[in-house]
């Protein structure tokens, strides 16, 4: 994996972000693709991603994961990137480009697309919307009262909309959480209900926070394995078709394995 990667110049989320789960997802021959670089125009505090200013796009990029992804022959593939507001268009040009790209190289793999709010820009949205990608995933992250320390450069209403218009285009909608981080249950389960009653996303994921280092927001609480679970059984109750909750989860991790939960979901409906 790591030498597919060196290979194609590629970076993934499971190095920049010093994600827990990399031996597991790796040894099982699975990875989240990082576009547009590796450097990050925001300062999230709970992100190990470099922050500054960004090299130039790399426009040779989409054809350079379409083909390394071919080469892997996966069912699944998760797309993230780095925040580009240096760019007029947020990098959704080189988001739609890469989508198409996988899906020209490698239709037997289906795309998930984790996009950052493009800073509310609607047209950007759209041109990666239409792109089609099987899943198109934004992350909340965490809740209204943390987003100043944990998101400053981003808004819950704004990454709120987001949600709300990818339900709206006809695609299937995920986002994430992060606890431990300053919230309460409480706020969590609030933050549920309205992402259900406002954005009617169907996938989320809830996972404990972890610090990355010293400079990066501590952990507030380690949450029990049981109210990982009450998560769960709120979310389900709520109308959520998969919830992956647990202490290790994050976003993209065991992605593959929730969208055939997903499938499931609907045959059952059906």
């Amino acid at each position: 994996m790591r030498a597919n990667m060196d290979t194609h110049g590629l970076h993934t989320v499971c190095q920049e972000a010093s994600c827990p789960n990399i031996a597991d997802c790796w040894s099982r021959g699975t990875a989240t693709i990082m576009i547009l670089g590796d450097v990050c125009t925001r300062s999230c505090g709970f992100c190990d991603v470099r922050t500054g200013k960004p090299a130039p796009p790399d426009y040779d990029e989409p054809e350079k994961v379409g083909k390394s992804i071919a080469l892997m022959d996966l069912r699944h593939i998760v797309i993230t990137c780095v925040d580009r507001d240096d760019l007029a268009d947020g990098g959704s040009q080189i988001w739609a480009e890469t989508i198409r790209a996988v899906h020209k190289h490698a239709p037997q793999t289906s795309v998930e697309a984790l996009i950052g709010d493009f800073q509310g820009d609607e047209t950007s949205l759209r041109i990666v919307m239409d792109a089609k990608p099987h899943i198109l995933a934004h992350n909340l992250e965490t809740v209204p009262r943390m987003h100043k320390a944990v998101r400053p450069q981003a808004r819950y209403e704004r990454s709120m909309k987001v949600l709300s218009n990818i339900r709206d285009a006809g695609l299937v909608s995920k986002t994430g959480l992060m606890v431990g981080i300053g919230e309460t249950d409480e706020e969590v389960i609030t933050v549920l209900k309205d992402i259900r009653e406002r954005a009617g996303t169907e996938i989320i994921t809830i996972g404990q926070y972890l610090q990355p280092s010293r400079n990066h927001l501590p952990i507030d609480r380690w949450v029990h394995p049981d109210q990982f679970v009450r998560y769960k059984e709120v979310g389900l109750d709520l109308g959520f078709r998969v919830v992956e909750s647990g202490p290790l989860v994050r976003s993209s991790y065991h992605a593959e394995e929730q969208v055939r939960s997903w499938e499931s979901s609907l045959n059952n409906t059906n």
